[in-house]
């Protein structure tokens, strides 16, 4: 290793450290709130610990993705509490059916869609179990119009990456299609088809693919000017 790699290294990590420890003072500044008062404000808190961090593991490709799930918005994101929206979730199947909703460093909520719940194999049909959990969804879109919501979707890595891709990008595309019938307007919701990349889990086992068939949900609030 030579010297300008090592100054290199050395770098990152110190500023990964300083961006830590502001993290961890805004969380004891701001103990005394509700879980979602202590969400990130802003899409750059939760971008720099990401990017940190991503260089920190040695791949800068991956860098956005570790903290920022949707990457950059336009006007930033604002802070936003979730607990109304994502016990309201939770209550209308989404716990039962094994869809977890978390709120995210980069002070978004996701909604994480497993394949189970959501699509056949090589299919972008919503299964009926799936309406009423994204009929919730649709109901704080239409209720908080400062939020906006995005639909990533996945495959395994079985079959073609180009028929993968066409899959995935159809299944993001089944979701805001739903939500845009139940009265959301469409300008406040995007979509996003990455094929098989990003797995969660092991493409070498059948639970792994099962998990890697997903589509990723996730709501953010704009800054309002």
């Amino acid at each position: 290793m030579n010297l300008s790699t090592r100054v290199n290294r050395t770098a990152v990590c110190l500023c990964a450290v300083a961006l830590m420890a502001g993290c961890a003072s805004v969380n004891e500044t701001m103990g005394g709130m509700s879980t979602g008062g202590r969400t990130a404000t802003g899409a750059g808190a939760g971008a720099a610990v990401g990017a940190g961090l991503g260089a920190l593991i040695g791949d800068s490709s991956k860098a956005a993705l570790i903290g920022a799930g949707i990457g950059a918005v336009a006007g930033g994101i604002a802070g936003y509490n979730w607990s109304g929206v994502k016990q309201d979730v939770q209550q209308s199947g989404a716990s039962s059916l094994g869809i977890d909703v978390i709120e995210m460093p980069d002070g978004t909520l996701k909604v994480n869609i497993p394949s189970n719940v959501s699509f056949d194999t090589g299919k972008y049909a919503l299964k009926p179990a799936l309406l009423p959990v994204l009929d919730s969804v649709a109901r704080a879109l239409v209720q908080h119009p400062e939020l906006r919501a995005k639909a990533i979707g996945y495959t395994d890595s079985t079959g073609p990456a180009s028929v993968n891709q066409t899959l995935s990008v159809n299944r993001a595309q089944a979701v805001t299609n739903y939500l845009s019938s139940k009265g959301v307007p469409a300008g406040n919701l995007s979509l996003e088809g990455r094929g098989p990349n990003n797995p969660i889990a092991d493409n070498n086992t059948a639970e792994g693919r099962a998990m890697n068939r997903r589509v990723e949900l996730f709501l953010y609030a704009v800054q309002q000017r």
